[in-house]
């Protein structure tokens, strides 16, 4: 069972950093205290108080370093000050030897290992030493000897990095694969502590005693070299054969591939979207002038234009603003799933009332009606993006709906275990099977729209990008001449 530090700090510790880290070290390593800059021992955790039968350090701050006059510490008063001067030069202790002495006298050896963290005067830190009693070590040495000769063979095998790690934290095994992601050659790292291997202890101790983490959440580790490597951590107690806890096995699973394909993904997607911006920009000014001089020219000489100029400059104007529908829809394709989208709790009715609003004209020139769901529903996603969510399909149903007796759109949205689902659907000419799944990609229409344009071709595909930008997906279901049905998901969490 591990053990919460003290919640009496002293000044020196009372940060946040340095808080949070003694609450990871105390969480993996159960006995752990704290010294000053003048060797004294400021805090020490409940575990390591409970080991030598005293309180833990309070406000006070009363040194502890002495043994033999009564007061409980370290035998030798100058122990502690040897092993903070090795760590001065070392950068960090291992396995540093001292004897510790309980309330009742008695003499208990143990190691020790230091850490440091920062404290709040700039510049200087404070020494942490995590303690075990060697009678520990060698009892759970023994003990695992046992079982390690008959699972060494399967684990050396395993390409998964494997650690075992007794109940005090400390390494007490470690498979070849470990090497691979860590750069430490198994046997250097026995008897380590497990917090030295991560770059921070919080997040291991919360994903090693299975507390606070999701499954897959990536922990940042450090390799031999001082470079960061990213893994999960799954987790499960080691048993021995009569049922006894020696602590737990750690699986992990090296994510640092992963990590920087995914980053250098963010970078070429921010890269595609400034040179997407960059672009447009480009196009949107000659677009602009070739519309002007279009609209300059019919004002000033429509009265001298015959049927067939009329015609040209009509095939002129609509290609213009089909073009500039192009351009937006792009720019707008390459901004979904970048910093300024912001997941929120939005109000579905707000969002649809605002559209119909906005839609109204058309729906009454086409005679169409947009029935909303009667009951008002919360959904977790970007406002700006639900609302491009039910513009672009309800615009689709009004663009290929075609022509069918009392035409009508319905937006529905259905409250399910893990996620919202949203129905967008009309009862008008229906879509193909072939083209079910090609609709959502880039550039893919069903046809001339009900004014007889075609589409830009990319309105089913943003609602496509939305929806995985929200952790959701997107589908249709159809059949010709009995409408179309348009299903998104949206997690609930």
């Amino acid at each position: 069972m591990t053990s919460a530090p003290s919640q009496t700090l002293l000044s020196s510790l009372d940060n946040l950093p340095a808080r949070a880290v003694l609450e990871g070290l105390a969480r993996l390593h159960q006995a752990v205290f704290a010294a000053d800059a003048e060797g004294r021992v400021v805090w020490m955790s409940e575990a390591l108080a409970r080991l030598q039968g005293a309180d833990p350090v309070g406000d006070d701050g009363s040194p502890w370093t002495t043994g033999p006059s009564g007061q409980h510490g370290f035998a030798d008063a100058t122990q502690l000050d040897e092993i903070r001067c090795r760590f001065a030069r070392e950068g960090r202790v291992h396995r540093a030897a001292a004897d510790l002495i309980g309330c009742d006298g008695r003499a208990v050896p143990v190691e020790i290992d230091g850490v440091r963290i920062p404290s709040l005067e700039p510049g200087s830190s404070i020494f942490v030493g995590i303690v075990r009693p060697l009678a520990e070590r060698e009892t759970r040495d023994r003990e695992l000897r046992e079982t390690a000769a008959f699972l060494s063979g399967i684990l050396e095998s395993s390409p998964v990095p494997v650690l075992a790690v007794d109940a005090r934290g400390f390494v007490s095994y470690a498979n070849a694969a470990v090497e691979g992601l860590l750069g430490h050659a198994p046997a250097d790292l026995i008897e380590k502590p497990v917090a030295m291997l991560a770059s921070s202890t919080q997040e291991l101790a919360s994903a090693i005693v299975g507390t606070g983490l999701p499954d897959d959440h990536e922990v940042e580790l450090r390799h031999a070299d001082g470079s960061p490597r990213w893994a999960t951590v799954a987790t499960s107690e080691l048993r021995l054969a009569d049922g006894r806890r020696q602590g737990s096995v750690v699986m992990l699973h090296d994510q640092t591939h992963r990590r920087h394909s995914a980053e250098e993904l963010r970078r070429k997607n921010a890269e595609l979207e400034l040179y997407v911006q960059n672009v447009t920009h480009d196009l949107r000014s000659p677009l602009v002038s070739l519309l002007g001089f279009s609209r300059l020219l019919r004002q000033e000489y429509a009265e001298g234009m015959d049927e067939t100029a009329r015609h040209f400059l009509d095939r002129i104007e609509k290609a213009g603003h089909t073009m500039e529908a192009l351009i937006n829809d792009l720019l707008e394709l390459s901004r979904i799933g970048g910093a300024h989208d912001h997941k929120a709790y939005v109000n579905v009715s707000d969002v649809l009332t605002q559209l119909q609003a906005e839609l109204k004209p058309r729906l009454e020139g086409q005679g169409v009606r947009l029935r909303l769901p009667s009951e008002p529903f919360v959904v977790l996603c970007d406002r700006t993006r639900l609302y491009q969510v039910f513009s672009n399909l309800v615009g689709n149903a009004l663009d290929y709906m075609g022509p069918v007796d009392d035409p009508t759109i319905t937006i529905d949205v259905f409250e399910d275990p893990d996620e919202h689902r949203i129905v967008v659907q009309d009862n008008g000419r229906g879509i193909e099977p072939s083209q079910r799944e090609r609709i959502f990609d880039l550039f893919q229409t069903c046809g001339p729209r009900a004014d007889g344009r075609r589409g830009t071709g990319i309105g089913l595909a943003i609602v496509k990008k939305i929806a995985q930008s929200q952790r959701g997906r997107v589908w249709v279901e159809s059949r010709p001449g009995q409408g179309a049905a348009f299903h998104l998901t949206l997690p609930r969490r």
